[in-house]
């Protein structure tokens, strides 16, 4: 039966083996290279620069990790400083975790590989037994470095995640404020968002409550397979840039209306991200167009009416008054009765006799009203000027708030 092998020993069994391999850590630099980009395909995707880099990474680990085994590193240096380097610098190069991870365990393959066979082949196997009983702490070093690694790389990540979110919060808030029209601006803003420059786009408009709630859930979940959408959650408005398809705008409204829970505006499609604060400014009008607190979604172009009158609050009062004269100065149920008339008689392209089937009354009382409201307001609703006054009147009637 053989001794036990003592722990000095096995010190210094490590010391040995590891020192051997440090004298062509360049020749395993190289094998550990080609290992890797046998294997992953992604290095080679990522050009040249990268693939240059593995190699040079390759080589400084496997003389870290070496020089760290065999006990030779300096108190003052970090073990762990080149693998936070190499986690951080992955990230930003873009190589999956998985990947990394994976390169690091062929590291960790290759030298426990190599200091077996250099156990044998120079000292014929002299140092065997002891590399067994060092196998637990060799390990152990090798898997304390993944960690660190995995750590800095996440970190990284989401520092980059932040950065990028910065990026594309400030592209947005200045095609929104209209600085896509300064030269090489929508270029700029088309690279960071990943749209087409001259795309046909969309934009939305999603007001916030007064009780903070959120007035449309997870919008890009309900256009997935639809169409390409980037959102930005402002202080009073969540707004959506979308690329829709050739005809897929119906889809998207349809997608919208399933996940609305407050008034939604949506503009008409504009060319280039260079008129994406015409489209906010025509969504944001939609928008108020719809009652708030419904869960209700609007195209500019089916609110026109009410889009114009919105944009000119100050002039509805009077457009009311113009319109509608003395009969806003009925008695309220009075008042409602001749509106409601109003409204069907207009609705049914001045026949009083539709009218009056949709009122559920005689066709005599439509005519009735008529003439009381064209005494009272002035306005005949068979002049086509005077319908179109009296139907704005009756929509601006109808506005929120």
């Amino acid at each position: 039966m053989a001794a036990p092998v003592r722990p000095d020993a096995a010190r210094d069994t490590l010391t040995v083996l590891c020192r051997a391999l440090l004298e062509d850590v360049d020749g395993l630099a190289d094998r550990l290279t080609r290992r890797i980009l046998e294997r992953e395909d992604v290095y080679g995707a990522l050009g040249v620069p990268v693939r240059d880099d593995l190699r040079a990474t390759c080589r400084a680990s496997l003389e870290r990790l070496l020089t760290q085994l065999a006990g030779d590193l300096p108190l003052d240096v970090d073990a762990a400083a080149l693998t936070v380097d190499t986690g951080r610098r992955r990230a930003r190069q873009g190589v999956p975790l998985e990947v990394v991870l994976r390169a690091y365990r062929q590291c960790g393959r290759l030298v426990w590989e190599r200091m077996r066979a250099v156990s044998q082949e120079r000292f014929a196997g002299a140092h065997d037994a002891a590399l067994l009983v060092v196998a637990d702490d060799v390990w152990r070093i090798l898997d304390a470095s993944s960690d660190r690694l995995v750590d800095a790389y996440r970190r990284e990540e989401t520092r980059l995640r932040g950065l990028e979110l910065g990026r594309r919060w400030a592209v947005l808030e200045g095609l929104l404020a209209g600085r896509g029209r300064e030269p090489g601006a929508a270029r700029d803003a088309a690279r960071v968002l990943d749209v087409g420059e001259d795309a046909e786009i969309l934009c939305v408009v999603a007001p916030v409550g007064e009780a903070d709630d959120d007035p449309l859930p997870a919008p890009a979940e309900a256009l997935a397979g639809v169409a390409t959408s980037i959102w930005h959650a402002r202080a009073a408005e969540v707004v959506g840039v979308i690329v829709p398809p050739e005809d897929a705008v119906p889809a998207v409204l349809a997608g919208l209306r399933r996940r609305a829970q407050g008034p939604v505006g949506v503009s008409p499609v504009v060319r280039g991200l260079g008129e994406l604060d015409v489209a906010h400014r025509w969504a944001r009008l939609a928008a108020r167009t719809l009652p708030p607190g419904t869960g209700a979604v609007a195209g500019l172009d089916e609110r026109l009416p009410e889009a114009l009158l919105g944009e000119a609050p100050d002039l509805v009062p009077r457009l009311r008054r113009a319109a509608l004269g003395d009969l806003l100065d009925l008695p309220a149920p009075e008042r409602a009765t001749l509106l409601a008339t109003l409204r069907a008689v207009l609705d049914a392209d001045g026949s009083p006799s539709h009218a009056a089937s949709a009122l559920y009354c005689h066709r005599n009382t439509v005519m009735y009203r008529l003439a009381r409201i064209e005494a009272l307001t002035g306005r005949r609703p068979a002049d086509a000027r005077d319908r179109l006054l009296l139907g704005l009147a009756l929509v601006a009637a109808d506005e929120p708030g």
